[in-house]
């Protein structure tokens, strides 16, 4: 029995590309959640998965010189706002970062979710999922989004001439016509930019 679970486990992981992070809920379909984490707890002992955190885990991908990559921020946020059923959306200065508008990655990278508050700690970064209202997700996933929130971040006062000429080089112009498909979801003075932009 604990040889098909593992089995069955590790042939979904391999299924998937590498850089795939999940949790025990992935496998639940497979077995009991006891004998989903003490397959999980093996595969991270024989080194063909590594844990995150308590109860994350992810298959690495490996580089030719560097070894084994950190787990993309992305996925393990998606893997934590639970089985692709609920959004995410950068914020903060990870969504400033994403945008090239700030070169430093921040301590705590905030996604905001339309599901439940969660913050993990992985290494020296804490990953936050920070639950917000239904006008914040209308755009999650797309480019307005992550516009706005890094706007937001930066604050009126701080978006110049030089912010504006480093999105328009950023954004190609299918991006600038999804920014004024979405003008209704952006503060007034975010709108005033996505139309300069």
């Amino acid at each position: 029995m604990t040889q098909s679970i593992d089995n069955k486990v590790v042939s979904r992981i391999y299924g998937k590309k590498r850089g795939w992070v999940f949790t025990p809920n992935h496998f639940l379909d497979l077995g009991s959640r006891t004998a989903v984490a003490k397959a999980l707890g093996r595969l991270a002992g024989t080194g063909t998965i590594r844990r995150l955190a308590h109860g994350l885990y992810n298959y690495p991908e490996k580089h030719p010189v560097l070894g084994e990559l950190p787990a993309n921020y992305e996925c393990i946020a998606q893997a934590l706002a639970g089985r692709d059923s609920l959004k995410i959306q950068p914020s903060g200065a990870y969504a400033a970062n994403l945008l090239g508008l700030t070169e430093q990655v921040p301590a705590r990278i905030i996604f905001l979710t339309d599901g439940a508050n969660r913050t993990v700690q992985i290494n020296k970064q804490q990953i936050v999922l920070k639950r917000t209202t239904p006008k914040n997700m209308a755009t999650s996933g797309r480019v307005s989004g992550l516009v706005i929130q890094a706007l937001r971040y930066l604050g009126k006062g701080h978006v110049d001439d030089k912010i504006i000429g480093m999105l328009k080089k950023r954004l190609s112009r299918d991006d600038k016509r999804q920014l004024m498909g979405d003008l209704r979801y952006a503060p007034v003075w975010i709108g005033t930019i996505f139309r300069q932009l």
